[in-house]
């Protein structure tokens, strides 16, 4: 109170101009801040480069490759500020300007080799190099990130999946020469996730071998396609296939809608669908079609095919399988949405850690510096659970690379499983740490230059538990897939007081992990079926408890999470390495334990509770001399990064403006 009614008097003496003010106590401005780089203060306590071959995984060089040749062009819009370079789109720009630019740079990567081989050539290792190649592109900008991800995985991997070899000889090669820019006409301005409810029409005319595609109402409008507005030259078209009368299930088909010289085709209508609060380097349209004809080849036909003579024909005779079958290029989708969520939290995070590494505000005692950002222990509370989370979504993020690239027709369910989950998961978190990040860095998180639906996969990943639940029930048998072995061994019990060491323990933080996803599946199992005595089918019951639903889809995600964490870290020597690696893992472990749901539904105490807040504390704290080291891992060039990562007072000097 002293010092604060000294304030008050100098600040009164100022303000009325009084001739006799204390002379101790006169207002006097200090020295101008200077920058200095974190480098000369920060320790590395262990190996950058192995704990970035741990994280990134594959594919190392050629992510530096391309790293470099996106920075020497001048179409990456490089921009010198405060003496260092940095590439960034840019954003003042015009819609049409963002479009043209955006396809400018595909052209660029595309004449530079980037895409030799991505749909010419299988196997794991193509597979990986397209996925380092996503998750470089996701962290210089979305809009290149999403047209790339529309035109390969989605057109291209429908072409792939859904189609046969003379689509594969036909239109693969020329996809990836970019010469056919493709896009994806699935959603509709009526339906978008209810995929099988679509209402394009297609019927079949026997008389000239031809599909006839029409839009019978505004409703089923393809809408919201990226690339549609203005590039693209050719769609797959998702429809109802109607033949002699009966509606066979949605089905794809190849149309073109623009010729070469990017006129729109004959009965086809498309409208812009106009500037967007983000990602307006992406032209997104809609699409009508009256009576568009196209030829019975152009059906994608590796699940069903029509003869000449118009028979329907389809080695798989269930609906639910061959609709299932046709789904098949969206997984790859939620991959690459699940990976670049990561890369997307790397690159918030450098800059926000940067900053707060050489940004000081407040000092402790008087006549004393003022204090780093990130050595306030609330700074630190902030910002190292968001670095703990995202080593663990890059260890979770690698295993599912992995787990798309080797897949069998076994693994797909699995696949489709583990990809809801993380993409859901990944992109809750990313929200959180842009969030989170933006408002760390204070007025500068707002600056364009500073670069600043999940449930319903949440709710399937809870119905796939259930059926396999309910599978294991109904054949008395153990546990097998999904995760869900820990089901067949005793229930863990959380201690009832939680020590240190005890929440430092891999063994117990996986027990409390699995224990929440076991009792979550439990009580799910009981009131779906609850419901369903009571008279609702098993759609309305699985609506009825959405709550439990996502509760456990999360459970089941960040338990997969932690365990691909732990495996990493088993694979690592005793050392420096081993051990950031294990405060980080606890701080993971911590931080999914003191979520709601351990208290909502009585797994922790309130005292526990109390404990595990504190242990967050000591942990971040602890990781407090490594905050450095921890972002460098993550092998993104200070180019890509931002300028208030670096010299943020030469970089707002009046000689820039």
């Amino acid at each position: 109170m002293e010092r604060a009614f000294q304030r008050t008097q100098i600040l009164t003496n100022h303000l009325l101009q009084s001739s006799t003010p204390l002379p101790s106590q006169t207002l006097s401005s200090n020295a101008c801040l200077s920058y200095s780089p974190p480098e000369l203060s920060e320790n590395y306590a262990f190996d950058v480069k192995e704990m970035r071959k741990l994280i990134d995984s594959h594919n190392l060089e050629e992510r530096d490759w391309l790293f470099g040749l996106m920075k020497q062009s001048e179409l990456f819009n490089p921009k010198v500020k405060g003496g260092k370079v940095f590439v960034s789109p840019d954003y003042n720009q015009s819609m049409e300007q963002q479009r043209e630019m955006t396809l400018k740079r595909i052209k660029y990567l595309q004449e530079r080799g980037v895409f030799k081989g991505w749909l010419t050539e299988k196997g794991e290792e193509i597979e990986m190099r397209k996925f380092s190649g996503f998750e470089i592109f996701s962290i210089y900008d979305h809009s290149l990130f999403t047209k790339l991800g529309v035109h390969f995985p989605m057109w291209g991997g429908a072409i792939q999946f859904c189609g046969t070899k003379h689509h594969h000889d036909k239109w693969l090669r020329d996809t990836e020469n970019y010469s056919i820019k493709g896009c994806f006409a699935m959603t509709e301005l009526g339906h978008g996730s209810n995929i099988r409810s679509l209402e394009t029409v297609t019927t079949y005319d026997s008389n000239t071998g031809e599909f006839v595609i029409n839009t019978p109402c505004e409703s089923a409008q393809k809408f919201w396609i990226g690339g549609a507005a203005k590039h693209a030259t050719h769609t797959v078209v998702f429809s109802q296939l109607h033949i002699n009368g009966i509606n066979q299930g949605v089905h794809a088909f190849i149309v073109q809608i623009r010729d070469v010289d990017g006129n729109i085709c004959p009965n086809i209508r498309i409208a812009d669908c106009g500037h967007k609060i983000g990602l307006n380097g992406v032209d997104n349209g809609r699409i009508w079609f009256d009576n568009v004809r196209v030829p019975r080849e152009n059906l994608l036909n590796s699940v069903a095919d029509v003869s000449p003579d118009g028979k329907y024909l389809s080695s798989i005779k269930n609906p639910d399988q061959r609709f299932a079958a046709f789904m098949a290029p969206m997984t790859v989708g939620r991959v690459n949405i699940a990976i670049g969520a990561v890369y997307q939290s790397k690159v918030a995070l450098a800059i926000t850690i940067r900053y707060a590494l050489t940004r000081r505000a407040f000092s402790l005692k008087p006549n004393e510096p003022e204090v780093l950002l990130l050595d306030y222990p609330s700074h630190q509370r902030r910002l190292f659970p968001l670095v703990a989370k995202t080593y663990a979504m890059s260890f979770a993020a690698n295993y599912l690379k992995v787990l798309y690239a080797k897949r069998t027709p076994q693994s797909n369910k699995g696949i489709h499983i583990v990809s809801s989950s993380f993409k859901a998961t990944f992109t809750w978190n990313n929200m959180q740490i842009l969030q989170e990040c933006r408002e760390a860095c204070g007025g500068q998180g707002l600056r364009t230059e500073n670069r600043g639906d999940n449930f319903l996969l949440m709710q399937l990943v809870s119905k796939a538990l259930f059926a396999e639940y309910m599978a294991a029930q109904k054949r008395n048998k153990v546990f097998k897939g999904l995760g869900l072995e820990h089901m067949n061994k005793p229930c863990p019990v959380i201690p009832s007081q939680l020590t240190s060491t005890t929440l430092r323990c891999s063994q117990f933080q996986m027990d409390a992990l699995c224990l929440r996803e076991r009792d979550l599946l439990n009580r799910f199992v009981a009131d779906v079926l609850k419901c369903k005595a009571k008279g609702e089918n098993t759609e309305q019951a699985f609506n009825t408890c959405y709550e439990l639903a996502k509760d456990l889809g999360r459970a089941f995600s960040e338990q997969a999470i932690f365990q691909k964490f732990v495996e990493a870290e088993s694979t690592l020597p005793a050392g420096s390495l081993k051990n950031v690696l294990g405060t980080l893992r606890s701080l993971y472990a911590s931080i999914c334990i003191e979520d709601v749901s351990f208290l909502r539904y009585g797994y922790l105490s309130v005292d526990n509770g109390a404990n595990v807040r504190r242990e967050i504390t000591k942990l971040c704290n602890e990781l407090r001399p490594h905050a450095l080291a921890l972002i460098s891992s993550f092998g993104i060039p200070d180019a890509f990064l931002s300028p208030i990562a670096f010299n943020w007072i030469d970089t707002n000097s009046w000689s820039l403006v």
